[in-house]
């Protein structure tokens, strides 16, 4: 008389996770399907960092929301280098720093907050959530606030926001940029704050909110992060170590709120 399957407790763990636990064994190694699904994970990780960012897919789907972008490139010529040479990825090229002079020529004023997507090590990313991203966090933010119009940033890194929020004339620039891919995350959204962006700012004087996807941080718990940060940054003119994130104790105003 054969037994009835057992089933296995891990399985039912497994569910509340994507990290890799309880894979089992064979003889000395890991079962035949978690040895293919370690691959496909490193394959679909690889593929993101070197996957091409579609700037007139996602200009397609931000002008009608957010207007037409500014759309830049860094001294990064081509994937292979801007893997290669990250201190290219954080320069413009004279021509996108050209273009941003006179797009913030047609506002003396400047602008109290210039949002730059850029592809980052994650371009899946970014053509994933960016846009789903600013849906949300968009009506949140202060009916005074002045926006620029959105900035899409081919071959950039994180410092790149700081040479575009200068040149607009921001006073706070969030870059919304795709992370390293890890074997379970392809495809994680980071966004980085900083107050008075220019040339020459260090990590320590950014905000940074990370892994911004369903799977992760949803869009709405991001976009009451980014909130509530961006909130207080215009109030202490500063981010960075001496802007704590405490949204978790403290209530957004919703949009047009003050």
């Amino acid at each position: 008389m054969s037994r009835p399957p057992v089933d296995d407790p891990w399985q039912t763990l497994r569910r509340f996770t994507p990290a890799r636990i309880a894979l089992g064994r064979s003889g000395a190694s890991l079962p035949t399907a978690e040895i293919l699904r370690f691959g496909l994970a490193h394959a679909q990780a690889r593929d993101a960092v070197h996957l091409a960012l579609d700037v007139a897919a996602l200009d397609a789907v931000l002008r009608p929301r957010h207007g037409e972008s500014v759309v830049v490139h860094s001294l990064a010529p081509d994937r292979a280098t801007y893997l290669l040479r990250p201190d290219l990825g954080r320069r413009l090229d004279e021509a996108s720093a050209d273009r941003l002079a006179r797009t913030a020529a047609a506002r003396r004023d400047g602008w109290d907050l210039a949002f730059v997507i850029a592809d980052g090590l994650s371009a899946l990313a970014v053509q994933h959530h960016a846009p789903a991203l600013l849906d949300v966090l968009v009506p949140r933010l202060p009916a005074d606030c002045t926006v620029a119009p959105p900035v899409i940033a081919v071959q950039g890194r994180v410092a790149l926001g700081d040479e575009i929020g200068e040149l607009l004339g921001a006073r706070l620039v969030a870059i919304l940029i795709g992370e390293r891919p890890g074997l379970s995350s392809p495809d994680s959204l980071g966004v980085y704050l900083t107050w008075a962006p220019k040339r020459g700012r260090h990590d320590a004087e950014r905000n940074c909110v990370s892994n911004v996807r369903p799977e992760g941080l949803g869009y709405d718990a991001g976009a009451m992060k980014l909130a509530w940060l961006m909130k207080e940054a215009r109030h202490l003119q500063l981010t960075g170590v001496g802007l704590k994130d405490r949204s978790d104790l403290l209530d957004v105003p919703d949009a047009g709120g003050q």
